[in-house]
């Protein structure tokens, strides 16, 4: 049984049962008809598979999944996880969230998930190689995977190197396809990829802790000030999303008092240097022993450390019944898919808390990946066309205001008017808009049902909503 400090495992609680939970409960404030409803809960496709790898004198069978959720948008689209605790519901419930995050934040994609049950630190690079290579020929057999039909991207476990095997081995089954590249996103940008996809999830994570405590209305009622100036944060995880997730919050005025990570935590209420925690973790192999902090070996108890916003950025179900009552912080934005349970959320939200939900707080990964994909699918890269164009008509507008009024405007200056946006601050620029529209379109939900009293609730019935409608477009439901 689990303790205040230790965590449970996935298969301890059932992700897929905890979603369908949170969407039956949500589309009890919708009035859409039975059938509608019960299209858009369950998977359209599972595919479930097993293939063998040679490692060292002999092979190895290798499970492994992709999960089509909703095909009410083409193409689908979710990320590939590797993990040795993966499993099909676990990945069935993930292909769910990102049918509701994708309409959240108005991204026309249906959800799907991959999922491949490994560790990658027990295998070679070549090991791995192999194993991305054969789990994508998997997909190409079953028409599972190309830029119209289904678009992988990272997860836990993978990252732009495996996305970099992905198009190449569909490139090689699909010689001449113009598209090809739009068939994963993730990549590194020398193959296509896109600026800023990197630190994508991190900045939307960001983008959501911000929106939310520079609402007026709402920090009142929790007693605190507005914006993210002096606000205490922990971090759990410094993965891809939690160290940049970590690290925008810092930059705009966040103080990181806290990070977990597996191997422990460390705490320190006048704050920790992001970059420098990372130096230490390189040079050492563990946070643990930063400076001044103070040291915690199970990393659960960095988790109830006392700040005002706790951001769970690793795996699901990390705040259960059995920690949620330890946890200081009054607002949770979920960096993770999954990472509090319904119990641990509705005891929380019953405090006066507040929970920015994972559907919309970490979809900044694939709002970007929808701009990768655009990118793929337009050939040119955003900003190369038009960069220059505006930066000469800048300069032409100063250079006639300098003539009109005989003052003249320091190189500096000039410099910051006349500069034309680059590829990744139109990205960054996209994002920021999709994540500061979409929390304001949640909130308004909740503000606009009476009954409706958290943040998740008023995403799922703003999901559910938007993907009704698309089912009624097509003509499949009156």
């Amino acid at each position: 049984m689990a303790t205040k400090t230790q965590l449970p495992t996935s298969h301890e609680i059932n992700f897929w049962d905890d979603v369908c939970n949170y969407f039956d409960h949500a589309a009890a404030y919708t009035k859409h008809p039975k059938d509608v409803l019960e299209m858009i809960k369950k998977c359209n496709s599972i595919y479930s598979f097993q293939f063998p790898i040679r490692k060292g004198d002999g092979f190895e069978l290798i499970s492994a999944w992709r999960v089509e959720h909703s095909h009410h948008k083409l193409p689908t689209k979710g990320g590939i996880r590797y993990s040795e605790m993966v499993y099909e519901d676990e990945v069935k419930a993930l292909a769910a969230l990102m049918t509701y995050k994708c309409a959240i934040v108005n991204v026309p994609f249906g959800g799907a998930k991959g999922g491949v049950k490994i560790n990658p630190k027990n295998y070679t690079v070549r090991e791995l190689e192999n194993i991305t290579r054969r789990y994508t020929s998997e997909l190409i057999k079953k028409n599972f995977i190309g830029p119209g039909i289904d678009v992988p991207a990272p997860d836990y476990g993978t990252g732009e190197r495996e996305m970099s095997w992905i198009v190449d081995t569909y490139q090689a089954f699909n010689p001449g396809q113009i598209d090809s590249n739009g068939c994963v996103t993730g990549k590194p940008l020398a193959q296509h990829g896109i600026a800023g996809r990197r630190e994508a999830t991190g900045r939307g994570v960001f983008y959501a802790a911000r929106e939310c405590v520079n609402v007026a209305e709402d920090m009142k009622k929790l007693k605190m000030s507005t914006g993210l100036q002096g606000k205490r944060v922990i971090v759990q995880g410094l993965g891809n999303v939690g160290y940049y997730t970590a690290k925008f919050i810092q930059d705009g005025g966040g103080i990181i008092v806290g990070l977990c990570e597996y191997e422990g935590a460390i705490y320190d209420s006048n704050g920790l240097d992001v970059d420098d925690v990372v130096r230490h973790r390189k040079e050492t192999g563990s946070i643990l022993g930063y400076k001044k902090a103070k040291s915690f070996k199970n990393s659960g108890e960095g988790l109830i450390q006392d700040c005002d916003i706790f951001i769970p950025a690793a795996l699901e179900n990390q705040v259960t019944e059995a920690n949620i009552k330890d946890i200081k912080a009054k607002i949770i934005v979920e960096g993770a898919n999954g990472p509090t349970t319904p119990e641990a959320a509705e005891y929380f939200l019953k405090q006066g808390g507040i929970i920015v939900p994972d559907m919309y707080a970490n979809a900044g990964g694939v709002t970007v990946s929808y701009f990768e994909w655009l990118k793929n699918l337009s050939h040119v890269a955003f900003g190369r066309i038009n960069k220059r164009f505006e930066e000469n008509a800048a300069r032409d507008m100063v250079d006639l205001i300098e003539r009109m009024t005989g003052n003249s405007i320091s190189s500096e200056q000039r410099h910051i008017i006349v500069k034309g946006a680059s590829e990744l601050e139109l990205v960054n620029s996209g994002l920021e808009e999709t994540m500061v529209k979409a929390y304001h379109e949640i909130r308004d939900v909740q503000m606009n049902n009476k009954t409706i009293k958290d943040l998740r609730t008023a995403a799922f019935v703003l999901a559910i909503d938007k993907v009704a409608v698309s089912y009624t477009n097509l003509g499949i439901f009156p």
